[in-house]
């Protein structure tokens, strides 16, 4: 938790001149009383944020053909019924980047993919284009930074509220390892599935099981740790500095 939040911060800056967002503090000392007398609990992993209408949308963005949409490509030569060129390959990147949207399910169901039209009939036109435009934005200025630091981001997944001045936000967690794929550009390769520093490693091993995605298990100690180690090296890559943890 405390890598997530810190990571986070670090994109909601990175990102703020694109479009505001919600954050208000991650200073246990600059919160309410209320919130300080939880402070063992809370302190650096949780952000104070302003409160706003949350959009029924995820805005996906995605970079290259990987995941749910490599499978529907396979099968029907499309990504949220988009149809996309013939013959690309497992990892590649794409022509252009694509906004996918998909619908924020009730706990315990799944989000179902949509295509862009549809998310239009949910939200609004206006509002939809602007969504679209603003995640397409925030994912191109991201991958390119991180690029440089060498980690390629191959996807990702934000979610956006309207302030009462009618606003678009940026909120919840942003470009961290469980809402975005990052490979490391040394070993990527198209053709075959990627490396990562993402909880796609986790999500292997439970395939690996064949884990029924309901019965409760527990983790090895060494799946734990070397998630843990993935999560660390990639904000070391991006920021530069080692996430405090104590």
């Amino acid at each position: 938790g405390k890598i997530l939040t810190q990571i986070s911060q670090f994109w909601f800056s990175f990102l703020e001149p694109v479009v505001q967002n919600h954050l208000i503090t991650a200073n246990i000392d600059e919160m309410p009383q209320v919130v300080q007398q939880y402070r063992d609990q809370l302190q650096g992993r949780s952000l104070l944020v302003k409160k706003v209408e949350v959009l029924p949308i995820e805005a996906i963005v995605r970079g290259y053909i990987t995941g749910s949409g490599w499978k529907e490509y396979e099968k029907q030569g499309t990504v949220c019924d988009m149809a996309l060129p013939e013959g690309l390959r497992e990892s590649q990147k794409l022509p252009r980047v694509l906004f996918t949207p998909s619908t924020k399910a009730e706990y315990g169901d799944h989000d179902e993919n949509i295509h862009p039209d549809k998310c239009a009939e949910i939200i609004g036109e206006e509002r939809a284009k602007e969504m679209a435009r603003v995640a397409e934005e925030l994912y191109s200025k991201a991958a390119e930074y991180a690029l440089g630091k060498g980690i390629i981001i191959a996807d990702t997944k934000f979610e956006f509220g309207v302030d009462k001045q009618g606003n678009l936000m940026l909120i919840d967690e942003v470009l961290t390892p469980d809402s975005s794929r990052f490979w490391p550009t040394a070993s990527y390769k198209v053709g075959r599935g990627q490396e990562s520093y993402d909880k796609q490693y986790l999500r292997d091993y439970l395939t690996s099981i064949d884990f029924d995605m309901h019965t409760p298990i527990d983790l090895p100690p060494t799946v734990l740790d070397n998630t843990l180690k993935k999560y660390i090296e990639a904000y070391v890559k991006l920021t530069g500095n080692r996430p405090e943890l104590g």
